[in-house]
């Protein structure tokens, strides 16, 4: 017997493939920040932005296990960010060969998910910070119970969020920080004691959004 939550976990992956095997994104579109003044300040930016990328991790949905988005908590030691949701990813290295290979090294490295674990699907357009860094999201899929080794120096802990919850554009809501001594409108969602904020935010809105209009 499926109840509701089944229900929408499949149709939240179903939705999610349908869009990259449709959508190859070759060049997709950049993803923007929800307060337009960040926008206006990365456009106008005179120095060159660092290249980075993250995986999105997404769990296969299977009968007995609905599809769930790997997060990571970032250790309270760290310079940036320090115990904030993130995504598993980092900065591009000599070694890389493209933005997959950047995601799919330091995801081994932070979280120890083998990069033969990972089929990846598709892509997601640039999302530039003022932190200085321009993050290509790398979207892949997994099995579900993959054991997980967290690398102590930077992730303080590794957790699952619901993919339907996370594909729900109304689970985002609009808050407020201040940046450069200026108050900026960022959007956030929480699940269980968990509060995803910022760049992970956005990230994970934007993909929620492109699937959602890819329907309409």
């Amino acid at each position: 017997m499926h109840n509701a939550d089944d229900s929408n976990s499949a149709q939240a992956f179903n939705d999610l493939l349908a869009y990259f095997s449709r959508n190859k994104n070759d060049n997709p579109d950049p993803i923007f920040h929800p307060d337009d003044s960040v926008n206006k300040m990365m456009t106008e930016r005179p120095t060159a932005l660092r290249k980075a990328s993250v995986l999105i991790p997404i769990t296969r949905h299977k009968p007995s296990k609905n599809s769930e988005i790997v997060l990571t908590v970032r250790s309270e030691n760290l310079n940036s960010h320090p115990g904030q949701i993130s995504l598993p990813g980092g900065s591009e290295e000599a070694i890389d060969s493209d933005v997959v290979a950047t995601a799919l090294r330091e995801s081994e490295e932070e979280i120890g998910l083998a990069q033969s674990d990972v089929e990846v699907i598709g892509r997601l357009g640039d999302l530039a910070l003022p932190s200085g860094f321009q993050i290509t999201p790398i979207v892949g899929l997994i099995e579900p119970d993959l054991e997980y080794i967290p690398c102590s120096i930077e992730v303080a802990e590794i957790f699952h969020a619901p993919l339907s919850l996370l594909m729900n554009l109304n689970s985002y809501k609009p808050t407020s920080m201040t940046y450069d001594n200026q108050s900026r409108k960022v959007l956030e969602l929480q699940f269980e004691r968990f509060r995803i904020w910022g760049a992970t935010a956005a990230i994970l809105y934007h993909l929620a959004q492109v699937v959602e209009n890819s329907k309409t």
